[in-house]
């Protein structure tokens, strides 16, 4: 199967990559990484690890792996007056994986952005403000992340 774009050609800014280190136990980053989400505006209506379910059902064994569902009610109810298809690619993930014990990563990819990048949402200026909005709350969420990391490593 051929894809109909070049991954390698897509900056990670066109589909809001976000990445940040934490040097933290497992479970005291995923609390972290969910305060942090609230503070900035996104609630976290959705969360499971999909480690422990892999573990569990195919002995998998795999590292400890952790999804945080996040949603800020306003901003998904314009998405869906935007576009009814949007809700296939809600909510907005946040992973937590250990990379090692006492360092995990954190990383987010924007449906908004992908939405557009794949003719599931509008190009339209009302689209564009949705980006625009969840592109700062997330920002903001990955500065604080970062400067938790700083702080660590000061």
């Amino acid at each position: 199967m051929s894809l109909p774009i070049d991954p390698e050609t897509i900056d990670p800014d066109d589909f809001g990559e976000k990445q940040a280190i934490l040097e933290m136990d497992h479970e005291e980053a995923i609390e972290h990484v969910r305060e942090v989400c609230e503070t900035v505006g996104f609630g976290i209506p959705v969360e499971f690890s999909p480690s422990e379910l892999l573990n569990e059902k195919v002995d998998a064994d795999r590292d400890p792996y952790y999804v945080l569902g996040a949603c800020n009610p306003a901003i998904a109810d314009e998405a869906l007056d935007e576009t009814m298809r949007i809700g296939g690619l809600f909510p907005c993930n946040v992973i937590v994986w250990q990379e090692e014990p006492g360092r995990q990563r954190v990383y987010h990819v924007s449906i908004m952005k992908l939405a557009r990048l794949i003719g599931v949402a509008p190009d339209n200026e009302a689209w564009a403000d949705i980006v625009d909005t969840t592109g700062d709350l997330t920002e903001e969420a990955f500065e604080a992340l970062d400067s938790v990391e700083a702080e660590a490593t000061d």
